[in-house]
């Protein structure tokens, strides 16, 4: 496939370098200076991961094109629905992700498994930490929501999650910023007597950059909306 990367920050230089080893081209780089329509145009599939505040813009750019997107951005998911109408309207393909690391959605199945045990088991209480490199501009991470979302889902005591504290009803969320942390997340029930804790540590973006690489693999001439369940067949 003849790649665009959209980004081409640390984790962008990073699918280059995995995108080349699997035998692909990357047929144009956008950064900073925004995107040339008529380049990316030319490309097959574009992976996006850039800064919230223009990802939106960036995807649209894309599906106008009729270019296939897979997006890695967080926090910019006040739009996600604005993607969906706009993919159906230029009958392409999109896919985002909070996280592509295949150990993490794995950790992702395993998180709502538990969860569902967990539902019956009110003396127990929920809290949830995430840390990731200073670099990271949102606060909880994408990935953290998307674990968050899952327990209130499966959880009927929990409804919201906060970063600001716990109540009877919210998740807490810590989100710590150290250098040079790639990302681990971790979720802890704890009660009176014992604590069960499930937690995945990422030691470098190898696997996030695989990850949205096999993702631009499976949404290659496809059409549609699509999550890493598709790609991962879970």
């Amino acid at each position: 496939m003849k790649i665009a990367l959209i980004g081409y920050g640390q984790m962008g230089k990073t699918i280059e370098q995995v995108a080349l080893k699997r035998g692909h081209t990357v047929g144009a780089i956008f950064g900073k200076e925004g995107i040339n329509t008529e380049q990316l145009a030319k490309c097959d599939v574009a992976i996006e991961f850039s800064k919230p505040e223009v990802a939106f813009n960036n995807i649209s750019s894309a599906l106008q094109a009729k270019v296939p997107v897979i997006c890695g951005t967080t926090g910019w998911l006040a739009h996600y629905e604005k993607a969906v109408q706009l993919t159906e309207q230029t009958n392409s393909a999109f896919l985002y992700a909070s996280n592509f690391s295949l150990g993490v959605n794995i950790f992702f199945e395993i998180n709502k498994q538990l969860a569902r045990i967990m539902d019956g088991q009110g003396q127990y209480d929920v809290a949830m930490q995430e840390i990731h490199h200073t670099k990271k501009l949102d606060a909880p991470s994408g990935t953290a929501i998307t674990l968050a979302e899952q327990i209130i889902e499966n959880v009927a005591r929990k409804t919201d999650w906060s970063l600001e504290g716990a109540t009877e009803k919210s998740i807490e969320i810590e989100a710590i910023r150290e250098p040079n942390v790639p990302g681990t997340h971790s979720i802890t029930y704890q009660s009176e007597i014992d604590t069960i804790e499930i937690k995945h540590t990422a030691h470098n973006r190898q696997g996030f950059a695989l990850g949205a690489v096999l993702a631009a693999e499976f949404l290659h001439s496809k059409k549609g909306v699509y999550t890493m369940r598709d790609v991962l067949n879970f």
